[in-house]
């Protein structure tokens, strides 16, 4: 079962957020029922908060002590397992109880308190708290929690709000051009854009990116000229943050390094070691058990590659690979470079 954004609005840590914003946690948050005479927070994951919203529940407090709450009242706008800790419960009446992720939780609101700046809240900022396009593509939760975004520190959330510039795309506009030197990272607010390069004198469509994708990091990270051109297949809204930054505020919270010994610890951990050069490159001196995605290849591997797992990209100069590893890392993946690459050697690390 599914809650409502009306019965989200009225617990205490979600007070302040959008209809729009209720809407999205109403489609991740889970409606349960359990009959009189249940423990229905027995065995809980410890990663969420859970609320009473309808019935009679006794709570049993460790080091003794117990309290009945009833849905609806003042209590029970705050999370159960979230006051003190209870060892027990017993369900009174037939309850229905709404549980929520805590990472859920913490991004939502971490983001919202963050956008609301008081005053001198930028445009940007409002327009997060209160625009539907950009709630439900650039920043919308699924973004916020596994989009470049996720592993933003909440000290950079201010100013990278007000740093973002929108911008609007005409039809049928080269908005990145093959070739170019590398001057914005894009986040697509709206709009559809395909991806395309040159290959033997023929443009070949490479992706086809919309609403909270984005573009423009790879030259970026890897200090190299455009490697394919975008263009808008009609009209769109773009959000861009200029190189430095990009650098300051995106690239290096979201990159980590490891010198080669490290490194190699890692993968005897369990860690997979990615080579992203090309095929010709990987097999003449690829390092044990690596697997090659080419950095060209490296959106479509998304959807095959295992978030349970940990890598460590690498090529021969570092360059691919911190752009590579920054586009998984977008992603979620657990993810970190081989410093210097392949020249450095075991001896860097």
């Amino acid at each position: 079962m599914r809650a409502s954004p009306g019965q989200l609005a009225g617990l205490a840590p979600l007070a302040g957020l959008s209809h729009d914003r209720l809407v999205e946690l109403a489609e991740v948050a889970v409606l349960e029922r359990a009959p009189r005479g249940s423990d229905p927070l027995r065995l809980r994951q410890a990663a969420q908060s859970l609320f009473l919203l309808q019935g009679e529940l006794l709570l049993v407090y460790q080091g003794g002590g117990t309290l009945v709450v009833v849905g609806g009242s003042e209590e029970t706008r705050h999370a159960l397992n979230r006051q003190k800790r209870v060892v027990r419960s017993k369900a009174i009446t037939d309850v229905e109880l709404l549980l929520v992720e805590d990472e859920v939780l913490d991004i939502l609101t971490t983001w919202d308190q963050v956008a609301a700046g008081g005053d001198d809240a930028s445009p940007m900022a409002q327009a997060v708290r209160s625009d539907a396009r950009l709630l439900s593509g650039a920043f919308s939760l699924n973004a916020l929690r596994s989009g470049a975004f996720a592993q933003l520190p909440a000290a950079h959330i201010d100013e990278l709000l007000r740093r973002f510039e929108r911008v609007r795309a005409a039809r049928g506009e080269m908005v990145v051009r093959e070739g170019d030197e590398g001057d914005y990272y894009y986040v697509i607010e709206s709009g559809r854009f395909k991806v395309e390069r040159l290959v033997g004198g023929a443009r070949v469509v490479l992706a086809e990116l919309t609403s909270g994708d984005a573009f423009g990091e790879e030259a970026l990270v890897s200090e190299a000229k455009r490697n394919a051109s975008v263009t808008a297949l009609g009209e769109g809204q773009l959000l861009r943050l200029r190189r430095q930054d990009f650098d300051g505020l995106l690239r290096q919270p979201l990159l980590r390094s490891l010198p080669f010994g490290k490194a190699a610890e890692k993968v005897r951990r369990g860690a997979l070691w990615l080579d992203v050069r090309y095929p010709s490159e990987y097999q003449f001196d690829k390092l044990p058990g690596a697997i090659n995605v080419p950095l060209a290849e490296v959106r479509n591997m998304f959807g095959m590659l295992d978030h349970a797992r940990e890598y460590v990209t690498y090529c021969q100069s570092g360059r691919r690979s911190a752009a590579a590893a920054f586009l998984l890392a977008q992603r979620g993946f657990g993810v970190w470079v081989l410093a210097g690459g392949l020249k450095a050697g075991p001896e860097g690390g």
